[in-house]
């Protein structure tokens, strides 16, 4: 056990699942998508639905898309600070199915055009969970170092990751593998103990059979 397990996250309030783990995951969604963020459709579940608004869940999670951390004094103004920087936001209710009772799905649009499907938990104590990445299950915490690998779920693709970061010395804590059909979509979720080296990153895109790649440098407190 750790000690902010115990004491819980540096936050600015009211509430640590309501609050500090939806600034969080906002701040994590952001990082995935990698660019600035044009347009952000967020859709509320269960109680981040019912009661989201008077703990200032709308505004923690568009504090995080604006890279804001759970304990930044402006969280309350991230709304009017999103308009002014051009941020057009949606806000919504979530159609999930058996999902945690504090849950967003964000879909997010960056400046490229490029778009990027989340939905994030918020599980207590501000930590979460990234429980899905467009449409396919990841489950990960975000804090720690953790590549994201889509791939068409062909022979090779796992020794190519790990062979990858073999090379950059860099050790894997955990490995979890999706796939929603044999020979269909796979993903690869690896969380390591050291950042991993950008022209590393950049191989694994070049690989045939790889369809994206998403990196985040993970986050601690």
């Amino acid at each position: 056990m750790e000690l902010f397990d115990i004491i819980g996250p540096v936050m600015v309030g009211p509430s640590s699942s309501h609050t500090a783990g939806a600034a969080r995951i906002g701040f994590i969604a952001g990082k995935l998508l990698g660019e600035k963020i044009n347009e952000a459709k967020i859709l509320l579940y269960g109680s981040f639905m019912d009661t989201g608004k008077g703990h200032g869940t709308d505004k923690a999670l568009v504090a995080g898309l604006l890279g804001m951390t759970p304990d930044d004094y402006r969280l309350s103004k991230s709304l009017e600070m999103a308009a002014e920087e051009g941020m057009k936001i949606e806000f919504g209710e979530a159609k999930l199915v058996d999902a945690h009772p504090n849950s967003v799905q964000m879909i997010l649009t960056g400046e490229s055009g490029s778009t990027i499907d989340i939905v994030g938990e918020s599980i207590g104590g501000g930590k979460i969970n990234i429980a899905k990445i467009d449409g396919i299950a990841t489950n990960f915490s975000g804090e720690f170092p953790t590549l994201i690998v889509h791939n068409l779920d062909q022979p090779g693709h796992v020794s190519e990751v790990t062979s990858m970061l073999s090379h950059k010395l860099v050790n894997i804590a955990t490995m979890q593998l999706y796939r929603d059909s044999r020979g269909g979509m796979a993903v690869m979720v690896v969380e390591c103990d050291q950042e991993i080296p950008e022209d590393g990153i950049n191989w694994l895109k070049k690989s045939e059979g790889v369809l994206k790649v998403t990196y985040f440098e993970g986050i601690r407190g």
